[in-house]
């Protein structure tokens, strides 16, 4: 490994705080990766205090901050412990800072005290839920191996009769990724508008059958773009995430840089429940690699930010991490919109942070990049003049249902360029 010192000659920009109020989880899915999900421990208050006021001293802040509580079940730990926690960052929080609460839980524990607090504390919500009943029960199941599904839709009709805002979270596995249609009906029944797809990815022990077929990324581009022009053409879909999301990426008029927080050094602060911190990817928290200090970086509760930082674990993670970024940014013609990967499916998928491309590139950048660009190349042939801004509008409004026929037959037909910001 490569362990050069990290630059101290400017702060970091710490986006994203993921916390782990406890590892323990109420079900099994088959493709879950986590190691502790087992253990019932439980985040004490003390360490909640801990880390928000040293982050709040750090100036390492800017112009926001999302807190994720994530990471086993979070809503198996009582609605008290929200409450006090968040009264206590609310008492650190310097009255410039803005942030912002998220949660990402399976849903079957959601009622109506929830949703109190949801709404109480703007509480951003995420449901997994992997579509339709066959779909989600064939992964998503209890310790004893039955399926979650109906506990999961209650859940999320108990947000949508309270008027709680969420967005779902779909894992597409080798046999999601074949129904785009059936899981747009899904979507369309239940009252879903936002729509996130994380395929299933190979990470910790769990290897992805998905990852092992001949053409995933092929795979996920036509299930990506048959979703994309359905779900426009029904005009009830107000988010898909990884076409949405990556438009403005792809879209960049002022060309302003692209940045990845989870090649930056405390992009991403990921505290477990015992205080245990980490950065860059949020899954490296609990994975083991002896080379890295099992990513450990200190623990909150008896280490500062700066000690953190000159941690030696986090010193070679920062090295090599930034190798694989370097070699990125020669090698690969969509740097400029991924900004150099993620590096827990780098080390996952090819044994280094120091590498390139991964199967989770190919299905989550490339893939969606090649179908925006497409669909741009088709717009711009219908116009005689077309800037940035308005095919950005047009491709999220769903000019001619989304996309032009046969948009995602093929596979990568070109670089990343021009609306890029290259």
């Amino acid at each position: 490994m490569s362990t050069p010192a990290p630059p101290h000659n400017s702060a970091p920009i710490l986006d994203t705080v993921v916390v782990q109020p406890t590892p323990f989880c109420n079900i099994n899915c088959s493709y879950c990766y986590l190691p502790q999900r087992s253990v019932t421990t439980v985040m004490e208050q003390s360490t909640i205090a801990n880390l928000f006021q040293k982050i709040f001293v750090s100036s390492w802040t800017r112009d926001g901050l999302t807190v994720i509580w994530h990471a086993g079940e979070p809503l198996v730990v009582p609605i008290a412990f929200y409450e006090r926690a968040f009264e206590t960052i609310e008492a650190l929080r310097p009255a410039s800072l803005k942030l912002r609460h998220s949660i990402q839980t399976n849903g079957m524990l959601i009622t109506p005290a929830w949703c109190d607090l949801f709404k109480k504390w703007d509480v951003g919500v995420g449901v997994s839920i992997d579509g339709p009943k066959h779909l989600h029960d064939a992964h998503r199941v209890t310790r004893t191996g039955r399926g979650t599904f109906d506990q999961t839709i209650a859940g999320l009709r108990v947000l949508q009769e309270e008027g709680v805002p969420f967005h779902v979270i779909s894992v597409l596995s080798q046999e999601g990724i074949k129904a785009p249609q059936q899981m747009l009906d899904f979507y369309l029944a239940e009252g879903i508008e936002d729509i996130c797809f994380n395929v299933e990815e190979s990470e910790g022990d769990h290897v992805s059958r998905l990852f092992g077929s001949d053409d995933a990324q092929g795979a996920f581009k036509r299930f990506l773009s048959e979703f994309w022009r359905l779900s426009r053409r029904s005009g009830k879909i107000r988010l898909i995430r990884e076409i949405d999301g990556m438009l403005p990426r792809v879209f960049r008029p002022d060309q302003s840089a692209m940045r990845n927080s989870q090649v930056e050094p405390f992009g991403m602060l990921n505290v477990d429940c015992l205080g245990n911190a980490s950065s860059f990817s949020p899954e490296l928290l609990g994975l083991k690699n002896a080379a890295y200090n099992d990513f450990i970086i200190g623990n909150i509760n008896r280490d500062s930010l700066e000690d953190m930082r000159r941690s030696p674990a986090m010193i070679a993670m920062t090295g090599d991490i930034a190798a694989g970024v370097r070699s990125c940014r020669n090698e690969c013609e969509y740097f400029s919109v991924c900004g150099g990967g993620a590096p827990v499916n780098k080390l996952a998928e090819n044994g280094t942070f120091q590498s390139t491309r991964t199967a989770f590139c190919g299905l989550t950048q490339m893939a969606p990049i090649d179908l925006i660009l497409e669909a741009f190349a088709h717009f711009k042939g219908t116009m005689n003049e077309v800037d940035s801004s308005s095919a950005l509008g047009a491709l999220r409004d769903g000019f001619a249902d989304g996309l032009p026929p046969g948009a995602s037959e093929h596979g990568r037909s070109r670089p990343v360029s021009g609306p890029s910001g290259l």
